[in-house]
Parts: C-alpha cells; sequence; structure tokens
C-alpha cells in the first residue's frame, strides 16, 4: 500500500488517508481479505499521530470497506460488501441532489440553470469552501 500525506494541505491528514486506502480498495489495489498495517505501523511510516490513522481506519469502517477484528487486525471488506457501502453512499447522494433539485424547481429553476448556479458558486468561493473547522475534522461546510 503506497499512502502519502501532504502536510500542506489544506485536507486533514485523516482524509487524506481514507480517500487513498479508498480509492485502493475500489480500485482493487487494496484486495478482499487483505490485511492492512496496524495503526502503530502505519503511523510510523508516514510519521503521523496514530490517532490520525485511527480516526481514518474508524471513517473507512463506518463506510463499510474495512473491518476490524479484535486481536487479529484490520481487513479489506470482500467486495459485495464494498459494493453494498458504495451503493449506499450513491443512494444517499441520490437523495440530497432529489432534494436540492426540488428546492431548486421550487425557486423556479431547471436542473441545469441549478448546475450553472453551483458551478458558479463553487467558482466564486473556492477559497472559501472549506471553513477552519472543516480544516480540523475533514468536512466542506458552503
Amino acid at each position: 500500500m503506497d499512502i502519502k500525506v501532504d502536510f500542506e494541505s489544506a485536507m486533514p491528514i485523516y482524509a487524506q488517508l481514507v480517500r487513498q486506502i479508498r480509492h485502493e480498495i475500489v480500485l482493487g489495489n487494496l484486495a478482499p481479505g487483505e490485511q492492512l498495517p496496524t495503526v502503530r505501523q502505519l503511523a510510523v511510516n508516514l510519521r503521523v499521530n496514530p490517532n490520525t490513522v485511527s480516526r481514518a481506519y474508524l471513517e473507512l469502517e463506518r463506510a463499510g470497506l474495512i473491518s476490524t477484528r479484535q486481536g487479529r487486525g484490520t481487513f479489506v471488506n470482500v467486495r459485495e460488501e464494498v459494493v453494498e457501502a458504495d451503493r449506499e453512499r450513491q443512494d444517499r447522494l441520490e437523495e440530497i441532489v432529489q432534494t436540492v433539485l426540488g428546492e431548486a424547481a421550487l425557486l423556479g429553476l431547471t436542473p441545469e440553470e441549478f448546475v450553472q448556479a453551483v458551478q458558479d458558486y463553487i467558482a466564486r468561493h473556492s477559497r472559501d469552501l472549506i471553513s477552519e473547522e472543516a480544516r480540523r475534522n475533514g468536512t466542506i461546510v458552503f
């Protein structure tokens, strides 16, 4: 597993780990059942606090991508579980989009106008999209 941390990034380190490990799992570079490094091993290798790695592993476990087995280690979930986790994530995203598009329609916007408005907003506020709080906890606040 080739994980790199950018200490200069606005993205929190744990979020960088989550993103990279998720990417490796989705691409199949981390096979189902494959054991991940221990929290301590990965923390030492990356020169980060073990709590940072632990938080990343917890996020990945909540997403259904990995499982920790007490006394045995942390493992990549079998493909069906990963696919199911991604499906649930996609379903939730679709719910959010449907709600937002409904609100936009109430304002008289077409989906295309709404997409353009979102793109314009991001272009105007790209530096402000991540608040200081978001930098600390890995969430984006608009």
